[in-house]
């Protein structure tokens, strides 16, 4: 490689003339004008093509930068703390606001970059350019220094390098699932949690080959799509502190370094140049599995905080551009960590789209899940937009087309969207309002029915012309952000003591209850309730219509200890203790079987053709069997279902019945057709223990006793045989 110059020029141009082929297009093109800068054979660049590129024999270095006044590339060798080259991109090599640049003769496997950007400096017009600070390529591949989870990426604080990715990875004829929104089960997952415990058994934990060990495990359960909490790189260590002596991290990982980049920690190998590929033979299996993935994407802030954060990246390129500044530059925080992106501002949204497309292509993503959502529809000055331009692109987008978008339709400036977020009959939203209402319905605040009636049957109150019909509602009860199942019916109250904040963080509206124990115990009816309770929320949930998501671990009653927000903890508390399946088996079970039940009951999950029998397609009923509209005064709440469902050749009816009061009740059946019948398929309080019949019981009166705080799902159909 050449030797570095003692002194750094701008533009030594030591012409030479060479012969060099570089491959453009897939179609090899002579090069003879070359220049020479600082010992490096260079020439002009691909301007269209953003980030670090490998080609015949060089790479392509794309940036921009509205304000910039000079960009100079630095490279290193690999973990040295020195550069071995600096070069100058030369004024003639820029178009318009894009610096490109083609390095010949660099020898990837051992090479890392970053950029020194300069320019004015005006913090009040939110000017931070600064050409001794080393920063991160926007348009990265893969961030050197994050192999090994909880070391420092930036240890010095001089900043992030970054590495140069060859993308060889063939899908061949691959094909994703593209199962539809309301066929969907989702398991939110977060990928160390999820198998780094010694009890999960894989050979490869808390990575991504540690999941794909898992898969048949995945299948079992029967959901359709994993989602995957943050992957793109992050610096857990960043922020590390200790509380009582335990290193606490950012184990979540909401605090964006890189936004092309995959978690280098999560690879059970080390992929040098190939970083990504353990995660795409992990998609690439799951879709052979019909298992889809959605990411859990982080557009509404990053990790350099406010006026205190480090230079990472974007401040140093164009901070006025990427972020929203107050009149005199300071941050706005709609997002809650120090900074907020400006992702309406035509730069940030190309930007957005190019990395959504990127992850949708190099990657085969299926959806993305967007965090603090909201903000993506705030303007330049903060304010929430009428039709933001930025949600609206993401949904005529011809390459996100097939793909799944789920907004948090909230934020932590007080923009609250659920049942308002601007979908234009594409985006689906994380219901916090069927969360909500679920909770203290099941709790047993019975006066509410009226509100869990709308969440059950798909919170069509909400819901109207803009989204696109049942696929609009993401219902869940649980999610990482909050108590688990278990513990919502174990814990009266948040006990995030090993946090470090005096109990401070967290929500405290949690609508939990602890059955009349706080925290762990060993009375038998506290225990039989908690289970009853926990039946009766996976009942409900598979029974609503809407996309189910369900918390990894959920399935087996994991437990935070009451942690209900978890997002430094890298121990006991967040992963997932796998020994539980053995102690909790028939749980597991019923849990399993009651999303099987959803898969096999298509009147659950969208409209059918109408049923022969002539019952509605979706009917509240009171206690007398009578259709009605339900009051707060309701203390039992029956919903039925029906359709004619065509696979099958015959009418699909689902009742279930809901008795969260505290007395037992008797319900009144509604009528079915000459020869038909119901039969019981789930009873939650099921003295017997069968809580979940495979074969259902057929019902001889036209009554049934539902006994307290319980749920019984009834199947209408003949007699067979």
């Amino acid at each position: 490689m050449p030797e570095q110059r003692k002194e750094d020029s701008q533009d030594n141009n030591e012409h030479e003339r060479f012969s060099d082929q570089i491959i453009t297009k897939g179609r090899p093109r002579q090069v003879l004008a070359l220049d020479v800068i600082n010992g490096f054979r260079v020439r002009p660049g691909l301007y269209d093509i953003y980030g670090a590129t490998v080609l015949t024999d060089g790479v392509n270095f794309t940036v921009y930068s509205n304000g910039a006044t000079k960009i100079t590339l630095l490279l290193y060798r690999r973990e040295d703390k020195k550069h071995f080259g600096s070069i100058p991109f030369p004024k003639k090599y820029r178009i318009g606001n894009v610096y490109s640049m083609i390095v010949f003769g660099l020898d990837i496997s051992d090479l890392e970059y970053c950029y020194q950007v300069d320019g004015p400096w005006d913090p009040e017009k939110g000017l931070l350019f600064n050409k001794k600070n080393l920063l991160l390529d926007p348009y990265v591949r893969a961030v050197a220094g994050q192999r090994n989870w909880g070391e420092p990426g930036n240890p010095d604080g001089n900043g992030y390098r970054a590495r140069v990715v060859q993308n060889n990875f063939e899908w061949n004829a691959a094909k994703s699932p593209q199962t539809p929104m309301e066929d969907t089960v989702i398991y939110e997952m977060h990928v160390r949690g999820f198998t780094i415990d010694p009890t999960s058994g894989v050979t490869c934990p808390g990575t991504f080959r540690g999941i794909m060990e898992k898969v048949d495990y995945l299948k079992k359960l029967g959901v359709t799509a994993i989602e995957l909490m943050p992957i793109f790189e992050f610096d857990e260590a960043m922020n590390e502190r200790y509380v009582d002596g335990r290193r606490l991290l950012d184990y979540w990982g909401y605090n964006s370094v890189s936004f092309f980049s995959p978690n280098t920690s999560y690879a059970a190998k080390d992929s040098l140049n190939q970083e990504g590929l353990e995660l795409k033979e992990l998609i690439r299996l799951l879709h052979d599995n019909d298992i889809e993935v959605i990411l859990d994407v982080v557009f509404n802030h990053t990790a350099e905080g406010n006026e205190m954060g480090p230079f990472i990246s974007f401040k140093g390129f164009d901070n006025n551009i990427y972020y929203l500044l107050t009149p005199d530059g300071k941050y706005y925080n709609f997002s809650g960590c120090g900074n907020t992106m400006n992702c309406n501002h035509p730069i940030v949204q190309m930007f957005i789209v190019q990395c959504l497309r990127y992850w949708a292509v190099d990657y085969r993503v299926d959806g993305f899940r967007f965090d603090l959502a909201s903000i993506l529809g705030r303007n330049e000055d903060g304010s929430p937009m009428e039709d933001p331009p930025l949600l609206q692109l993401l949904a005529y987008d011809p390459l996100l087309a097939g793909v799944k978008l789920i907004a948090e339709a909230w934020d932590a400036g007080g923009m609250y969207q659920v049942g308002s977020f601007p979908a234009w009959k594409r985006w689906s939203e994380w219901n916090g309002k069927y969360r909500d209402d679920l909770r203290r319905y099941l709790k047993g605040d019975y006066w509410v029915a009226p509100d869990a009636v709308n969440r059950i049957t798909g919170s069509t109150d909400m819901y109207h012309t803009q989204y696109a019909g049942s696929s609009a509602s993401v219902n869940f009860i649980t999610c990482h952000d909050g108590f688990t199942l278990y513990d919502l019916y174990s814990y009266q109250n948040k006990h995030n003591e090993a946090n470090g904040w005096n109990n401070t963080d967290g929500a405290d509206d949690n609508n939990s209850w602890n059955c009349g124990v706080e925290g762990d115990t060993q009375d038998p009816e506290v225990l039989a309730l908690r289970y009853k309770l926990m039946r009766n929320a996976i009942t409900v949930l598979m029974c609503s219509r809407g996309t189910p998501m369900i918390l990894a671990g959920d399935e087996f009653a994991n437990t935070q200890f009451g942690n209900n927000n978890a997002y430094c903890q890298d121990n006991e508390i967040s992963w997932l203790d796998w020994s539980y399946i053995d102690k909790n088996r028939d749980f597991f079970e019923f849990y399993r079987l009651m999303i099987n039940f959803r898969r096999r009951h298509p009147a659950i999950r969208r409209d059918l053709p109408h049923a022969r029998c002539r019952l509605a397609l979706v009917t509240v009923l009171d206690a007398t069997g009578k259709a009605t509209v339900v009051t707060p005064e309701h203390k039992q709440i029956c919903i039925c279902y029906a359709g004619y469902d065509e696979s099958k050749n015959r009418d699909d009816i689902v009742y279930i019945i809901l008795n969260v009061y505290w007395e037992d009740a008797v319900i009144k059946l509604p009528d079915l057709p000459a020869m038909q019948h119901w039969f019981l398929a789930v009873d939650t309080a099921s003295p017997d223990g069968r809580y979940f019949r495979r074969v259902p019981k057929l019902l001889m009166e036209d009554e049934v006793l539902i006994r307290s705080r319980s749920v019984i799902v009834l199947i209408g159909g003949e007699v067979q045989g």
